[in-house]
């Protein structure tokens, strides 16, 4: 099998459509082809790390409420921070894996910084005609051990994340989109699970009551990465030799 790579062109006095050589198999691109392919990616790249970003900080903003489903007390960002695994896995599709690797890294310096800002405003004297100082503080201001622990399961668990979709595309195939995206998945959210249940309320909690979040927000999450799925697909494999980078 072929795999296309483009390569710009700029012999002006050869052939408008230069030849490409790969695999035995030859392929012709002209530089007006290659601009346009590199504006395509250019602007699903943005589409998907700026995506990715607010899907992330949605959820730890959501996971400020504690509701409850089906009997059992959940964090309300679990049911939309399962998606930032797939959205990364369209990143690493669509940018690289260094870009990959760059944005899991700021996003999590990024919410790191919403956790201190947030405690800062809450800090700050609310006028006393809005009267809702209090709702803020008692909402808003951050419980440090769970920003901690969900920042360190994120960065640590999409790392991993990388790593195992990378593999899957480089040693097992690049076939079957929908496998890379459930193999890396599959492998990153028990870590980011563990991760956060022990690091956010191990020791604080009854461990029945840690294990218990940890089992119902695993459900939960495979449940939102299946349905997420599809979302690989809609964006075109990276056509650079950067897909190679180690």
């Amino acid at each position: 099998m072929c795999w296309i790579k483009l390569v710009p062109w700029f012999g002006r006095r050869r052939s408008r459509f230069p030849p490409y050589q790969n695999k035995g198999c030859l392929y012709f691109m002209s530089n007006t082809q290659v601009k346009e392919v590199g504006k395509s990616i250019s602007r699903l790249g943005i589409v998907v790390v700026a995506a990715y970003a607010a899907t992330q900080m949605l959820s730890d903003i959501a996971s400020l409420k504690i509701g409850v489903v089906a009997g059992f007390a959940v964090d309300m960002g679990t049911f939309i921070y399962p998606i930032t695994f797939t959205l990364r896995d369209l990143v690493h599709k669509t940018v690289g894996k260094q870009a990959a690797r760059a944005l899991i890294i700021a996003a999590g310096a990024i919410n790191l910084f919403m956790a201190g800002y947030l405690m800062w405003a809450a800090s700050v004297p609310g006028d006393p005609a809005w009267g809702l100082n209090e709702a803020f503080r008692s909402v808003l201001a951050p419980v440090w051990r769970i920003v901690i622990a969900s920042i360190v399961a994120e960065v640590v668990s999409e790392l991993v994340d990388t790593e195992i979709y990378h593999w899957f595309v480089t040693r097992i195939t690049k076939d079957y989109q929908w496998a890379r995206v459930l193999s890396s998945n599959s492998v990153s959210i028990p870590i980011d699970n563990i991760i956060f249940a022990v690091g956010a309320f191990g020791f604080m909690l009854p461990w029945a009551v840690v294990w218990e979040i940890f089992w119902f927000n695993l459900v939960v999450k495979y449940g939102v990465t299946l349905l997420s799925l599809p979302l690989i697909y809609i964006v075109p494999d990276r056509l650079s030799k950067d897909n190679a980078e180690g």
